[in-house]
């Protein structure tokens, strides 16, 4: 029989709806039952592609009897963390402040006021490496909540006054200067793995928003650091286990320092991002590898990820069939020799194993290895090595896939909107642009309503009933004016201009400048969300701060760049401190220290060669943020096409920034010298 998830739209949640436990979604109805029955609340976030997740689900909310023991004295809900992000930051914050560390799945027990007094992440069926068991830990929160009531009462309060005090430094509400840019690349610096590219160590994650910032950086000032790092670390991950040598795109992260074993799930947001930082790599360095990789990054959200509405899925399973019927971490990618033999013959099985780096003894688990690209001495045929990855793609394709989490994220669709737009313009390939004008056309038709608020998640082309936060509002408006700028259709400034005055109307602190995660008219959690901190995607409060910027720049706004400087002031507090968790703060205060910088190109027809190669000039432009217009002369699709007149008749390039312009140019050698930054 199943519960009360299966009337949801989010694929996590539905995964749930057959499970015994009588789950409820989050909503003021379970808090509501839960005074009624005088019990605790059991409150379990996670999201479809993660591996304990399932673990814990089949081990214990499978589990006839546990079901039972958590119906008898809990109201259970579950919340995917990818729809409501708010609920998921407002407790993790709680976990983490209580345990010293979070993760997923989390398990929280709450009060019927929805204040937290107990904390977790993963418990196993049974005690081990000493941890209780699930059933010991509802054994003794049942105990604590009907023989300590009292003290359940005073832990609970003192968590949520903890939270309310916990306020974060804005610094003075001034952005960062030259100093502070350099103090956070000095960071970064001593934190940088120069042997295998990325920071820290183990678990490693792709730096995209870090890379995004070094680039800026290097291209601002000129610094040759910036750019190696930069330059390596893309390297060794497009050479690594963490990027699919065959199909394209990156796993979430690697569980080693070498990028050798990854995290097989498979996320839009990160893939959108890389694809973006892979593009601007090539834009600034004409690299090969870095055009292969954005590229095949782009061709694999758009095969594997694209709905049938023409948004993008949230992401792919780590987990898949491995042919026994058991679900198997990374089974749809690894390869063991026979199986290379097997699909490719010994002659070519050999080759292919020492270009791909597959060994006896395996690098993943029972002998199978993640194929990589190592380093190799010598050339080798190209031809012959394309024909390989040919057909042990075929051979992969009639394995089972890894399951995908259909619903549409916003935010994330914004950012794949920005990444395909500008990958589609640099490369040449109009397809990907259109992929991109299909997932803003989706969420301009459904995800917005009359009043220009987002909702936050679709699926199967039926909207959600989140309400939009503000990395929604921030990364749309970001994808929007990346597509205005390759499209030359105003109409996608004009849509990132409502939703930016949504920013300064519902997210701002008036005084402050300071950003809220959730809107001023949003359901009222325990605690209002607000973390300036970029985790796997840009924080709201970044993504908003770079698109008011961008924004500001294509229209001359004063109260939107001033909002953007404003905000830019906590990076100002954190860059200098923890600049690995800021990166796309410190790359917005890269543009603004640039300018931006103001392009116009006005031309009689863009048919004109000389005015598309002028055009793509503008585009390929390495200034920091800089925003391109272009049109007819006279055309009134942006504002800084006004007042443009062409010279000489010639397709002609205006760069302004900072209240100066220089002299308008026909040539593009010119324009782009002006742009070089």
């Amino acid at each position: 029989m199943p519960n009360r998830l299966a009337h949801e739209t989010s694929p996590y949640l539905l995964q749930h709806a057959d499970n015994p436990v009588d789950w409820w979604p989050w909503s003021e109805e379970a808090f509501a039952e839960a005074r009624r029955r005088d019990v605790p609340v059991l409150l379990s976030v996670g999201y479809s592609s993660c591996h304990w997740c399932h673990v814990m689900a089949h081990e214990s909310f499978e589990d006839r009897e546990t079901a039972d023991q958590l119906n008898a004295h809990f109201v259970n809900v579950k919340v995917d963390r990818e729809e409501r992000p708010d609920v998921d930051a407002v407790y993790m914050e709680a976990v983490q402040a209580a345990t010293g560390q979070g993760g997923w799945p989390m398990t929280v027990f709450l009060t019927p006021d929805a204040e937290p007094f107990y904390f977790g992440t993963y418990f196993p069926p049974a005690p081990r490496h000493g941890m209780p068991s699930f059933r010991q830990v509802l054994e003794g929160v049942e105990q604590a909540w009907s023989g300590r009531r009292e003290e359940v009462a005073e832990v609970a309060g003192k968590i949520v006054r903890d939270l309310a005090g916990r306020e974060i430094s804005y610094g003075d509400g001034r952005p960062p200067g030259e100093q502070e840019q350099a103090q956070a690349l000095l960071g970064l610096t001593r934190e940088y793995d120069a042997q295998r590219g990325g920071f820290g160590g183990a678990p490693k994650f792709p730096p995209s928003m870090v890379i995004e910032f070094l680039l800026r950086h290097h291209a601002r000032t000129g610094g040759e650091g910036a750019l190696q790092m930069a330059q390596d670390t893309c390297e060794r991950m497009a050479r690594g286990g963490i990027y699919d040598q065959l199909g394209g795109g990156f796993a979430r992260y690697s569980v080693d320092r070498d990028w050798i074993v990854p995290h097989f799930e498979k996320m839009l947001y990160d893939n959108a991002l890389l694809c973006r930082v892979y593009a601007h790599l090539w834009r600034a360095t004409g690299s090969e590898l870095a055009r292969r990789v954005a590229l095949e990054t782009a061709d694999f959200m758009v095969r594997e990820l694209r709905t049938a509405e023409g948004g993008f899925a949230s992401a792919l399973d780590a987990d898949s069939d491995d042919g026994t019927g058991r679900h198997v971490e990374g089974a749809h990618y690894v390869w063991t020799p026979a199986q290379l033999t097997e699909t490719l013959g010994e002659d070519d099985a050999k080759l292919a194993a020492h270009y791909f780096g597959v060994t006896e003894e395996g690098t993943f688990e029972h002998g199978a290895s993640v194929l990589q690209l190592p380093q190799h001495e010598g050339v080798f045929d190209a031809e012959r090595i394309a024909g390989i990855k040919e057909r042990l793609l075929a051979r992969r394709a009639g394995r089972a896939a890894p399951g995908r989490d259909d619903k549409v994220v916003a935010a994330w669709n914004g950012l794949a909107v920005a990444a395909l737009a500008e990958t589609g313009a640099y490369f040449d390939r109009p397809d990907l642009v259109e992929a991109a004008v299909g997932a803003a056309d989706l969420l301009v038709r459904l995800h917005l309503d009359d009043q220009a608020r987002l909702s936050r998640t679709s699926k199967d082309g039926h909207i959600g009933a989140n309400a939009g936060v503000l990395e929604d509002y921030g990364d749309v408006a970001e994808g929007f004016l990346a597509l205005a700028s390759v499209t030359g259709e105003g109409v996608w400034l004009e849509f990132a201009g409502f939703l930016l005055d949504h920013v300064l109307a519902r997210f701002t602190d008036p005084e402050s400048g300071a950003l809220f995660d959730t809107a001023s008219d949003a359901e009222r959690l325990i605690r209002r969300p607000q973390d300036p901190t970029d985790n796997a995607a840009p924080s709201g409060w970044t993504a908003a701060a770079a698109a008011l910027l961008g924004y500001a720049a294509h229209t001359g706004s004063e109260p939107h760049r001033t909002a953007a400087e404003k905000a830019l002031g906590v990076v100002t507090a954190l860059g200098p401190r923890v600049p690995r968790f800021v990166g796309w703060g410190l790359a917005a205060a890269e543009a603004l220290l640039d300018g931006p910088r103001e392009v116009a190109v006005v031309a009689e027809s863009f048919e004109d060669p000389a005015a598309r190669t002028l055009l793509r000039t503008a585009l390929l432009g390495t200034a920091p943020g800089a925003v391109v217009a272009y049109g007819a002369t006279g055309g009134d699709e942006f504002p800084l096409l006004a007042d443009r007149p062409l010279r000489e008749g010639e397709p002609t390039a205006y760069v302004c920034r900072n209240f100066t312009c220089d002299a308008p140019t026909t040539d593009p050698e010119r324009l782009r010298t002006a742009l070089s930054g």
